[in-house]
């Protein structure tokens, strides 16, 4: 795989000595197991995958190699480049301005753009009316175009099953901005609607099964159906593509489950062709990283620490899957373990950082698993490491770890 040239200050020595010796063991990557990093009287396990993936390096490589080419030039970011604070602060500090929120709420006018002016699309990618607005100012997009890959594989493969006349079913949350940017890449070509989770899927088959009305799904599913989507002739036929980030498990039940109620209904259509196979819109880097912490939550341990940008959606829904099996801590640095008694994390369902009080149990060893989200920098997973054994009275171990990866 193609190797990236970004800041020094995300890289770690220690981090990526684990990453190369566990690579080496298991070319193949079907060993799940996670490594064990012994401080003494505390262990911590460190998930298989996890950290940047081939998009966020892409796009970050893309972001600082602009910077530095173009001194004195303005330059601007539709949005966050990645969903990471501190990545988002270092942009900022060189004089990146933000066009808009995560949420597409606009923050600088497009009128107050100039054609010599750089524009850098986000790894989400953006919608084709965006794009035009931009391209209509005269600004070069396609030069700083940052955009994930695989995020283009989904909207090439929703392209491909809307020329065989599918509709396009988007497993994603509305909001995001991957979410609607594929959806504006769809829905240029199919009928498209976005369905949030399972029972936003349940919801979409009583239409498919004919069992609620037109004029209640266009309430339904208000602000998530294209324009012109017609509920009698549009279900005939549908294809299941993803937001990347999303649970693969998830987006896999869902297009299941639809699946077997498109085969399960009347129809003159053969059934074969009433669904789309679209299995290879799946991200690699976010079934790594889920697959990790299922083989991560194979160790018993006394608590999960998962580091990441609040709004990063691959992060979140690793802490969903850690909060099911044992306490979780979702922080976005080391800082936010404030003491040995004190964290500062997260709460997913709160929305909002709260303290927790004796969070590390009186007892030896203290068993931590720690993941991070793929826009999540390494060194920052260093840095958390080197935090826990500050607290326990193990600095000096850290300094021997080198010499054992």
């Amino acid at each position: 795989m193609k190797q990236f040239t970004i800041p020094f200050t995300y890289r770690s020595a220690l981090i990526s000595s684990i990453k190369n010796k566990r690579r080496e063991q298991d070319k193949m990557k079907k060993d799940f197991s996670p490594t064990q990093i012994n401080l003494g009287n505390v262990e911590i396990y460190l998930a298989r995958h996890f950290g940047f993936c081939y998009g966020v390096e892409n796009a970050i490589e893309i972001a600082f190699k602009t910077i530095e080419e173009n001194q004195g030039k303005r330059i601007f970011l539709l949005s966050e480049m990645i969903h990471n604070p501190s990545v988002n602060a270092d942009l900022k500090s060189k004089g990146v301005k933000f066009l808009q929120d995560t949420k597409g709420n606009q923050l600088i006018s497009y009128d107050e753009l100039h054609s010599n002016d750089i524009v850098l699309i986000p790894a989400f990618g953006t919608t084709l009316d965006i794009e035009a607005k931009l391209k209509g100012i005269g600004i070069a997009i396609e030069y700083y175009n940052t955009t994930c890959p695989f995020v283009e594989k989904v909207w090439n493969r929703s392209a491909q099953i809307a020329e065989n006349n599918f509709t396009v079913v988007i497993h994603g949350k509305p909001w995001h901005e991957e979410t609607r940017a594929t959806f504006s890449h769809a829905a240029a070509n199919a009928p498209t609607v976005v369905v949030n989770d399972m029972a936003d899927a349940i919801l979409f088959a009583s239409y498919i099964k004919e069992e609620k009305t037109a004029a209640e799904f266009y309430s339904d599913f208000e602000g998530r159906y294209s324009t012109g989507f017609d509920v009698a002739k549009d279900l005939q036929r549908i294809g299941v593509v993803n937001q990347t980030t999303m649970l693969a498990s998830d987006t896999q039940a869902i297009a299941d489950y639809l699946k077997t109620v498109m085969m399960s209904r009347k129809s003159n259509i053969v059934s074969e062709d009433r669904f789309a196979d679209t299995k290879d819109t799946l991200c690699y880097a976010t079934n790594d990283n889920q697959s990790a912490v299922y083989g991560l939550l194979q160790t018993a341990a006394d608590f999960a620490i998962v580091v990441g940008g609040y709004n990063s959606s691959n992060t979140s829904h690793l802490v969903e899957l850690c909060e099911a099996k044992l306490p979780t801590y979702f922080i976005n640095d080391e800082t936010k373990i404030i003491s040995k008694m004190e964290i500062l994390h997260y709460d997913l369902h709160q929305k909002e950082e709260i303290i927790s009080t004796d969070f590390i149990p009186k007892k030896a060893p203290v068993k931590i698993l720690i993941t991070s989200g793929a826009s999540c920098p390494d060194a920052i997973v260093e840095r958390l490491i080197k935090r826990i054994a500050d607290i326990f009275n193990a600095e000096k171990r850290i300094e021997e770890l080198l010499m054992e990866f």
